[in-house]
């Protein structure tokens, strides 16, 4: 999440990427080469958030739908913290950088199904000193007040957590899949307030797993520089509920397909989002035009164009330079189908998208989109331009941005993507996932 966005409509689709117990156990003091998380859906009978009476069965597809909508898309991992270990659900959000879950004794935390860290329980826990590099020097993240190592980090909607930087041993499962590991000495938050409202809504989650470009991310702590990549192919929704797929680090990542591309990240000094040059984008054949500074960073921090698996719906920003690349591109999609006769336009739905029709079923020459990026196109079918709902409307499946665009889960619907942290680019291609 670009610091942990939420759409209007956004879509809780609780994947958990779940820690196998079976097999080897020991402690790795080198770092690893790869590793393979599997993504398994909340609603599927293997995750540990499953409950016979909330499975897909119980729902009719309306309500299924209806249900996806309303609440928020979150890709989840199981990790085991501390000695002995203690297992929490976070959220995988490449928008974010810090690693953190709420902390007994907490001073004001959102409620939890599941109890809390406590640190004074686990033997292998230690604050982070203050000389540490991320606490002081012009490298820090955090700082020391009192003698402590604290952060207070912020989140774009509004949400915040501040707690102890800290360390501890995570167990986590490694690249085949039999192996479970524990990591000493992982650099994480030990949050004592937090303001979530989203997390509370069903208390199973306990913080965030972050995986951007900052130094505490988990894609940097455990990897070296050769190692620092990671890559996932989401399946299309809402086969995403019943299927599982996996997040892939290092040596982990399939080798690259035929058809990849490659555009370099382009974020400034100082910031840890994945930001992309976009130059371009197009409305099925029709190139819109766009400056190619339309979409690049401002010198207030304003603008760019980023990546992130967090966001279900890709924004477009409405206060690009000198532009409302918003409006523009939906007046680009209005034009397209207002040629079909067939169509006919509908106000905004439940969903609250801006541009949406009613359709017969043998409607088929929906929209493409494609995206320009420096040095390769990232093609989006028209299958996943659109949201489409079982009462016969669809709608451009897109929001406006305030102050940024973001590339959103949505788009990313059955396509390889590689975020190269070592050799600062993404790579993509067209795949159906698996």
């Amino acid at each position: 999440m670009a610091r942990l966005q939420f759409p209007t409509n956004a879509l809780f689709l609780y994947c958990t990427l779940i820690i196998t117990m079976s097999g080897q156990f020991h402690f790795i003091h080198a770092k690893p080469r790869g590793l393979s998380l599997k993504i398994i859906p909340r609603d599927c009978p293997e995750s540990p958030l499953y409950a016979e009476n909330l499975t897909l069965l119980s729902y009719q597809p309306l309500e299924i739908r209806l249900r996806m909508l309303a609440e928020e898309i979150f890709f989840v991992v199981q990790v085991g913290i501390g000695t002995p270990e203690k297992h929490m659900f976070l959220v995988v959000d490449t928008g974010a950088g810090l690693i953190w879950t709420q902390c007994e004794p907490c001073i004001n935390c959102y409620p939890q199904a599941y109890p809390i860290y406590d640190s004074t329980a686990s033997i292998s826990y230690r604050k982070l000193p203050c000389s540490h590099p991320l606490c002081q020097g012009d490298s820090a993240l955090y700082q020391c007040l009192n003698g402590e190592c604290v952060y207070h980090y912020g989140y774009g909607s509004g949400e915040a957590t501040k707690g102890i930087a800290s360390l501890d041993t995570f167990e986590i499962l490694v690249g085949d899949q039999t192996t479970t590991e524990f990591i000493p000495d992982v650099i994480f938050g030990c949050s004592k307030e937090s303001n979530f409202p989203q997390f509370a809504k069903n208390g199973v989650i306990s913080g965030i797993l972050g995986l951007n470009l900052s130094p505490d991310s988990l894609v940097n702590q455990l990897f070296d520089d050769e190692d620092r990549r990671f890559s996932h192919c989401f399946l299309p929704f809402p086969d995403a509920m019943i299927s599982p797929s996996f997040l892939k680090f290092g040596n982990d990542i399939p080798p690259p397909p035929a058809n990849i591309q490659t555009t370099p990240f382009v974020t400034p000094p100082g910031k840890y989002h994945y930001n992309l040059n976009l130059l371009d984008i197009s409305v099925g054949t029709h190139r819109i035009g766009f400056h190619p500074d339309t979409f690049k960073i401002q010198q207030d921090g304003s603008g760019g164009f980023i990546i992130d698996s967090g966001t279900l719906f890709t924004h477009i920003d409405e206060n690009t330079l000198g532009i409302d690349a918003f409006y523009v591109v939906m007046t680009a999609f209005q034009y397209y189908y207002d040629s079909f006769s067939q169509l006919q336009r509908i106000g905004p739905p439940l969903e609250g998208f801006a541009l949406c029709y009613l359709y017969q079923p043998d409607f088929e020459e929906f929209a493409t989109m494609t995206y320009h990026f420096e040095g390769g196109d990232y093609f989006v079918d028209s299958k996943y331009v659109n949201y489409y709902a079982e009462e016969g409307y669809f709608c451009v499946a897109m929001t406006e941005g305030n102050g940024n665009s973001v590339l959103g889960a949505w788009h990313q619907q059955n396509m390889r993507i590689t975020y190269d942290v070592n050799g600062g680019a993404l790579h993509f291609a067209s795949e159906i996932c698996e």
